[in-house]
């Protein structure tokens, strides 16, 4: 008899009906002798909700009194699926964050998990119940409700699958695993088996939904196995995220990430420092750096350019114009509405001609590309966030052909 820890998302738990497709997946496990701890989201768009009527009162929230807010969809769904379990004449429990506690640091709606507590969650499971754990959310040592973030729920249900030694992560969504890109931007895409965490970790980061990063990061590090299945599939394999990858790709994948900015700063002193000094004031001010390219002008200049998701665009022009005579900069432009497309795959070290294939894709596409970095299992590129789908197309066809 082991643990199993299973995750379904809100639109797997958005109404009863669903809520009964849940409880199915969770009495298999069950029926198997397996001690099950489930985690949950908040229903459909009841976080979306949440948050619109903050907007009524504020667009400028304190960040504590929006996680108490926020937090607050979750609750509704842990206890609903319990009365549903016991119902069904299946002991469950629900627990929030606090009642177990599941411990982070202090950095609202971002905040990272220190510890988890065992204790009250072996009780419950040691005398027969299956216990439904509210995602997304922590409590620091001061008693304040934290956020994990959107897609925290994940987060919650690998790192309780490694603190409780579980057999396996089972995240449900309303996809059958995870595929080599978007079903809803490419028609003919293919369904991994396996894949690698540090490929997944990748997927994760430039784009793709399928699982928060973070919790791939813990799987990585705990060594959890990870299926990503369907909800509304019976007997759904999905696909096995873990430290190997079976499959002989080149790519495992291709992503898109939008709402992207890029800014350029022109004419920096080429001096000692003066790269240091831009991005210690960009992380002094909580501004996260994607894509970065330097290049040197005439003159004995420097231009740096970088990216910026577009919801932190207004504030690092500020930052940069209001410190513009102390970094010694002559111009500070920006572009907006771009798109990150990527490639993703352990084969990209050491398979030649991987980069020309996708700049191929492109040209043939008459697509131009503003920005391009690499790193040994992945290629990203910047393109016009309109041409982005066409882009996602092309590369996707280049590699995997029509399947």
């Amino acid at each position: 008899m082991g643990i199993i820890v299973q995750k379904f998302g809100g639109s797997s738990v958005a109404n009863i009906e669903k809520l009964e497709l849940v409880a199915e997946h969770i009495i298999n496990e069950v029926k198997k002798e397996n001690k099950v701890v489930v985690v949950v989201s908040a229903q459909g768009k009841t976080t979306d909700r949440l948050i619109a009527e903050e907007a009524e009162i504020t667009n400028n929230p304190n960040l504590r009194e929006h996680d108490v807010l926020v937090s607050t969809g979750e609750q509704i769904t842990i206890a609903k699926l319990a009365m549903l379990l016991i119902k069904k004449n299946y002991k469950a429990v629900s627990l929030t964050s606090w009642q177990i506690p599941i411990i982070t640091n202090s950095e609202f709606t971002n905040s990272r998990i220190r510890y988890i507590n065992n204790e009250t969650i072996e009780e419950y499971l040691n005398s027969g119940n299956i216990v439904i754990v509210a995602g997304f959310q922590g409590i620091d040592e001061n008693g304040n409700i934290t956020t994990f973030g959107r897609g925290g729920s994940d987060t919650t249900a690998v790192a309780l699958a490694a603190s409780l030694q579980a057999e396996r992560c089972d995240i449900f969504t309303d996809v059958d695993g995870v595929f080599t890109s978007d079903p809803r931007i490419v028609q003919n895409v293919k369904k991994l088996e396996t894949i690698s965490y540090d490929e997944m970790l990748e997927m994760s980061s430039m784009g793709a939904k399928v699982l928060h990063n973070r919790c791939v990061e813990i799987g990585k590090k705990y060594n959890v196995p990870i299926y990503v299945k369907s909800t509304f599939e019976k007997d759904s394999i999905g696909t096995l995220v873990n430290n190997k990858n079976l499959e002989d790709l080149v790519i495992n994948g291709v992503t898109k990430d939008d709402y992207i900015s890029r800014i350029t700063i022109v004419g920096l002193e080429n001096k000692v420092g003066k790269t240091y000094q831009l991005f210690k004031l960009l992380s002094n001010n909580l501004i996260n750096i994607d894509i970065i390219v330097q290049s040197f002008g005439e003159y004995i200049t420097k231009d740096i350019a970088f990216t910026v998701k577009m919801n932190d665009l207004q504030k690092t022009l500020e930052v940069l114009e209001e410190n513009k005579d102390i970094l010694g900069a002559k111009e500070i432009l920006h572009s907006e509405n771009l798109s990150k497309v990527s490639i993703i795959g352990v084969g990209i070290a050491n398979k030649p001609g991987v980069a020309a294939d996708m700049f191929e894709a492109l040209y043939e596409n008459n697509i131009n590309m503003h920005m391009v970095t690499t790193s040994e299992i992945k290629i990203s590129v910047l393109v016009n966030s309109s041409e982005a789908d066409l882009a996602v197309q092309a590369i996707h066809k280049k590699f995997f052909g029509e399947l």
